[in-house]
């Protein structure tokens, strides 16, 4: 039985919201893949706090990509049980990012912490692995800091132990044992940078978070809507 009237409308309007639900599946998991190389860029941040956001965003994007599935499928043959099905995931994919969204605004100053015990967990591990030292060095370069509070950290840590030089990755202008310079050196802590980074882009993320979470509404709505017509359909048969 084909939806009448302005129920087509709605069925159209279903299929193209999920093409839109693909895309901001994809949207997502980009985000999470880019936030997750930037916060973790080698071993050395393990932490589950550290990298949560990261990867609730690529989960959310996975499901939401596969969700699309059940409501264009749904929508184009009229199938009431796929549209329920793609109807009641899109709700709970809601309620979990705005679940998710409330704990991070909850959780936020704890980011900073997450961040520093992670880095100085990589700093005891500087002089026994080499994937550990090249992640350490990478961050200290791309976010302009050296340690984990600031610079003296490396005092405390082989093969900088009661030191004043520091790993060459910390110079301003890089040489080789430029290290040895402290003028030449970032004095800003790692932790404190990658928080700082983080909250820049938050808003960026949230704004995106949102306004994919606006059209996931709208998509459960024109889902309700059209599983109506195909059950009022049902009922003239």
């Amino acid at each position: 039985m084909a939806v009448e009237g302005g129920m087509k409308c709605v069925k159209y309007l279903v299929f193209i919201f999920n093409l839109l639900f693909w895309f901001c599946g994809i949207a997502l998991i980009a985000l999470g893949i880019y936030v997750q190389i930037h916060l973790n860029s080698s071993l050395i941040i393990k932490n589950a706090s550290s990298s949560g956001p990261a990867i609730v965003l690529i989960a959310v994007g996975v499901v939401i990509f596969f969700i699309s599935f059940f409501g264009c499928c749904g929508a184009a043959k009229e199938n009431y049980c796929m549209v329920t099905t793609f109807a009641v995931l899109l709700a709970l994919v809601f309620l979990v990012e705005v679940a998710a969204a409330i704990a991070g605004y909850i959780f936020r100053d704890k980011v900073q912490d997450a961040f520093k015990d992670a880095f100085v967990d990589g700093m005891g591990k500087y002089n026994t692995s080499a994937e550990v030292m090249r992640g350490i060095d990478d961050l200290q370069r791309e976010f302009k800091c050296c340690g984990a509070a600031n610079y003296t950290d490396w005092k405390s840590y082989a093969p900088y132990k009661d030191r004043t030089d520091v790993p060459d990755s910390c110079c301003v202008t890089f040489s080789v044992g430029c290290g040895k310079n402290i003028s030449n050196i970032y004095t800003t802590g790692c932790a404190g940078s990658i928080d700082s980074w983080f909250r820049t882009n938050v808003g960026i993320v949230a704004g995106v978070a949102l306004g994919i979470a606006f059209f996931e509404l709208l998509g459960v709505i024109f889902a309700c809507c059209l599983m109506k017509g195909i059950r009022s359909g049902y009922e003239v048969m």
